[in-house]
């Protein structure tokens, strides 16, 4: 696709939507003082369709059900979301979705801590607009004012047959136009069973070919991790908003070994295998956030963040003949970062009554400084700049509402030692129209586009062994890619029924993935910017209301094609995937039980897929107390890998976990006293410090 295209577009879009006269107050992120505009609304679940999210709204028996935010939001069956309270997460479609607590940047732990009768409604966002900077779902939990003067929130989870667990608290007081809050996060994972089934064939440059197959003699996965935070706000209703964070994020193991027996095509005596990699360290955040009203419904919103990073990584791969002292391959690859990130964004908005006009900025810098020990103590300095620029404009115009923007990124980075490097401008236009048929039936059709700038180990000039013949080097050479995606959606609403259809097509003509290649006796992966990606994808999410107020069901299933051109090759994908979830309810029992089938992923010439899951699990309420059984894994077989079609190397790649795991849980949630609202952050710029990847096959 052409930039210039999509940028005329965009213009005359955005042209066509200012032209009409400007009215007056348009419902914003539910800050300080929020109007809503008319929207339409379905009952049983209660859901607004609005231009550019679906908004729920909790039933009375889902918050009386519900003892947190996370089990909130279990209970919602938002169609196209997977919640999996057990492991902590939150994905839609095999993807990370960014979650926001009144518009600021949140983590899964800040969902755990709310009090689910202060959640006003939960906004689902699949095509966020130009200020989520490219994220590709957000959700944002709009939490009202509570009338009272603390909380605290602690839970443990913990397996009944293997060292793993998850413990958290969180406690908030107030005084005055003041709120304090700490916490804490510990989850434990040690010597976790896993083994790997893997075959590989190398086809040689002169067309010979060897063929390893790898048979598991176990391992064990450890991911060991905490987090300590406070933070400290001011608020001052309908003038200013005042929030500030710190926070301490140690990983103390994050280790994956396997061991195996290879046996080669060539008759060459068994080789015993140990490879294992992992990282550990430590994680400081700062944050400062401002936000000030003006008349006339302006708003000025200024966030800071800042992280540093002080760890390291590391790979070890060793192969040995069976009785034989020596080793035939002893590769250890030591990498030692102390990286920093800064990043700070300034917004302007104003509203009026049909319309909204949304302009901001903001810059990004990192800072990496990597050792490598394995090469002698050498030293790699690399620097990243990124400068963002957006706006963007929302009208309704009776049943019809569009949005229209256009942003502008520079990426700028360079290693200090070889002097190299490279920068581009980049333009991001964005649009949407909707139409609402009637309060049953919506159209949408959204058009994206967004860039991903060279990560740290794909630039990285630095060679790094992967075991007796692979290396990989990065490519500073490589420019910013940019992606568009032009989604059609139907949502329809029926009696006791609502979900939605959608075909999305997706294209990122540069992309950045990796290319191997012969040098000497040596395969090496590098990275190049690619001829491109595209795909087809057709999705349908429904949620059912099987038995009101007892049972409910929701899914999400999607199929997709797609094709990968790079140097040399043209690769082909497509599969099925999706979840399904089911839930009953009554006499303060809930019963949920949970089912994943991982999206395959075509990079590169790689096909990766996530965990494929099920999940059962019986909760009780009573209280302020929540108290909880379950198992994961209860049937089907873990399995989380990836399949490499390179002409030089095929193989094919499958994790598995002792993941049959019974677990129990209890929770404990109570509230006093008078209580401020926490800090309402409508932005949150990113400062996210980069880690160096060492080894691994």
């Amino acid at each position: 696709m052409n930039v210039k295209i999509f940028t005329q577009i965009a213009l005359m879009v955005l042209a066509i939507i200012v032209a009409p006269a400007i009215a007056n107050a348009q419902e914003m992120v539910d800050t300080i003082a929020a109007q809503e505009l008319d929207e339409i609304v379905v009952q049983a679940p209660k859901v607004i369709r609005k231009a550019d999210m679906d908004v729920y709204y909790p039933s009375q028996s889902a918050v009386e059900n519900s003892r947190n935010g996370m089990q909130l939001l279990t209970n919602l069956m938002i169609p196209s979301l997977t919640v999996t309270d057990a492991l902590g997460s939150i994905q839609a479609v095999g993807q990370t979705v960014q979650v926001r607590i009144n518009g600021r940047v949140a983590t899964v732990d800040q969902v755990k801590a709310l009090l689910p009768e202060t959640v006003k409604r939960v906004e689902w966002m699949d095509n966020p607009g130009l200020r989520y900077n490219g994220a590709s779902y957000v959700l944002n939990f709009i939490v009202t004012n509570p009338a009272l003067g603390g909380s605290i929130h602690a839970e443990g989870r913990q397996a009944l047959n293997i060292v793993w667990g998850d413990y958290f608290a969180d406690a908030k007081f107030n005084n005055g136009s003041s709120q304090f809050e700490v916490g804490s996060q510990f989850k434990l994972t040690n010597k976790v069973k896993s083994y790997r089934d893997y075959t590989e064939t190398f086809t040689y440059s002169d067309g010979s070919s060897l063929t390893r197959t790898e048979t598991p003699l176990g391992g064990n996965i450890d991911n060991t991790f905490g987090k300590l935070w406070g933070a400290y706000s001011y608020i001052k209703p309908d003038t200013t908003i005042f929030h500030v964070q710190a926070s301490a994020e140690p990983t103390f193991s994050n280790d994956w070994r396997a061991n195996g027996l290879l046996s080669l095509s060539d008759g060459s005596d068994d080789i015993l295998l140990t490879d294992s990699h992992g990282d550990n360290g430590l994680t400081s955040k700062f944050s400062a956030y401002l936000e000030q009203h003006f008349d006339k419904r302006q708003t000025l919103v200024v966030d800071f963040n800042a992280s540093f990073y002080n760890g390291k990584s590391y790979s070890d791969y060793v192969e040995q003949v069976s009785d034989v002292d020596s080793y035939l391959t002893d590769i250890h690859t030591m990498i030692k970062d102390c990286n920093q990130a800064y990043a700070v964004e300034a917004d302007y908005i104003k509203n009026w009554s049909s319309s909204r006009f949304i302009a901001g900025a903001s810059y990004t810098a990192n800072r990496n400084r990597s050792q490598y020990e394995n090469l002698g103590g050498e030293i790699f300095h690399q620097r990243q700049d990124k400068v963002y620029f957006f706006a963007e404009y929302f009208q309704r115009i009776n049943k019809v509402s569009l949005t229209a923007g256009l942003g502008a990124q520079y990426t700028d980075f360079m290693f200090k030692e070889t002097n190299q490097g490279n920068h581009s401008w980049n333009l991001r236009p964005q649009a949407t129209i909707a139409y609402s048929l009637n309060q049953n039936h919506r159209f949408r059709l959204s058009f994206q586009s967004w860039q991903s700038a060279p990560s740290l180990t794909e630039t990285n000039v630095a060679p790094q062994q992967i075991d007796g013949f692979q290396w990989r080097i990065g490519n500073p050479e490589l420019k910013t890619s940019t992606s568009y995606m032009l989604t059609l959606h139907y949502n329809f609403s029926l009696p006791k029924v609502e979900g939605t259809f959608g075909v999305r097509a997706f294209t990122s003509p540069d992309a950045i993935t990796p290319y191997l290649y012969w040098s000497e006796n040596k395969l090496i992966t590098t990275y190049e910017n690619s001829k491109g990606l595209q795909n087809l994808t057709f999705f349908l999410s429904p949620q059912v209301e099987i038995v009101p107020d007892w049972m409910m069901a929701s899914a999400h299933i999607q199929y997709r094609v797609e094709r990968m051109r790079g140097s040399d090759y043209k690769l082909y994908n497509h599969n099925w995937s999706g979840n399904v979830s089911i839930m009953f309810t009554h006499w303060g029992f809930e019963l949920v039980g949970q089912y994943v089938r991982a999206q395959h992923d075509l990079w590169g010439e790689k096909i990766s897929w996530g965990e494929n899951l099920s999940i059962i699990q019986l909760a009780y309420n009573w209280k302020n107390w929540q108290f909880g059984a379950g198992v994961i894994m209860p049937f089907g077989k873990y399995d989380q890998g990836s399949k490499m079609l390179s002409k030089w190397n095929t193989n094919e790649q499958h994790q598995r976990l002792d993941m049959r795991m019974p677990y129990i849980s209890v929770s404990y949630n109570i509230q006093w006293g008078r209580q401020k609202r926490g800090a309402e952050k409508i932005i949150n710029v990113d400062a996210n410090t980069e880690k160096s990847t060492a080894g691994g096959r």
